[in-house]
């Protein structure tokens, strides 16, 4: 293909991709697909020291800001917002910023990802500030808009990472904070970096803000106790991790939640400690957040009913 990029290569398993039965092509798709998790693995130190990144930004009051195009883009915005209703985090606390802008959503914009300039422009729009952290997504390395938002957010003060799925050169390396390449090589369609390199990201993703909101204290054990009660669905966990951690019945869950104000976390430690809400709040705040860091409560639900 005339090109040195591993996400532009063919792949050579797929070379009669057009010739192979609906079985055969799902038997090929899926053999590829297991090699991805292999991959981002190998990126295992590289992750972790995101995820501290990610978290001591967090700690100092700082944002994390994901910029990509194309499907790095959605997956990044897809991310972003599923941080408040799981995590009851502020909307502005991840943000996704994606090229061409929320239509290039729904309709694809390609053409958006080819100007640093428009990276740049959007970094600013959003207020990114010394203290926050950029992590620009782009499976080819190479997107313009990405590297344009980047090289902003250096000049603004924040730190910056980069998640690509091709072999990162020495010149990116020495440039960011954290760069995170999981090589899930050549696509069963080639270039179509929705596929394996989609599925990496979205992995990566998923590790990063899922393991910075637990180090800052937003579960208990594995226990989602930050979540924002918004639905009937959130409701019903809500009220069942304090069934299950509290051992009470359901009418008694569904008053400490109401008296909480929603919050799981707070309605979890009025019913252990028997405090009212303001009580429970100032010990969780002294705690900085974390349930086992409450005196009496016993990590993770252990001991619970």
């Amino acid at each position: 293909m005339l090109d040195d990029r591993l996400t532009e290569q063919r792949n050579p398993r797929s070379r009669n991709l057009d010739r192979l039965s609906a079985r055969e092509l799902v038997a090929l798709i899926q053999a590829e697909d297991r090699t991805v998790a292999e991959a981002v693995a190998a990126e295992s130190e590289a992750i972790a020291r995101g995820v501290e990144l990610v978290a001591s930004t967090f700690a100092a009051g700082g944002r994390l800001f994901y910029v990509g195009a194309g499907t790095s883009g959605r997956l990044g915005v897809l991310d972003a917002a599923e941080m408040p209703p799981t995590f009851g985090t502020e909307p502005d606390l991840v943000q996704g910023i994606i090229a061409g802008g929320y239509e290039a959503l729904v309709r694809a914009r390609e053409g958006a990802e080819d100007r640093p300039e428009d990276g740049a422009r959007d970094l600013e729009a959003r207020g990114v500030r010394s203290g926050d952290f950029v992590l620009g997504i782009a499976a080819s390395g190479t997107t313009p808009y990405v590297h344009g938002a980047l090289a902003r957010a250096r000049e603004l003060g924040a730190r910056t990472g980069f998640l690509l799925c091709t072999p990162p050169p020495p010149a990116l390396q020495a440039l960011h904070d954290v760069v995170i390449a999981p090589l899930t090589g050549p696509e069963i369609v080639t270039g179509s970096t929705r596929m394996k390199a989609g599925t990496a990201t979205k992995l990566v993703l998923n590790t990063l803000t899922t393991g910075a909101m637990v180090l800052a204290g937003k579960t208990w054990g594995n226990l989602m106790v930050d979540l924002q009660v918004t639905c009937a669905k959130l409701q019903d966990r809500g009220e069942r991790i304090l069934r299950a951690t509290l051992g009470v019945e359901a009418a008694e869950a569904r008053r400490l939640l109401h008296d909480a104000g929603g919050r799981v976390k707070t309605a979890l430690v009025m019913g252990h400690l028997g405090v009212p809400r303001e009580a429970a709040e100032a010990e969780i705040a002294r705690a900085g957040g974390r349930v086992a860091g409450i005196e009496g409560i016993a990590a993770g639900g252990e001991g619970a009913p």
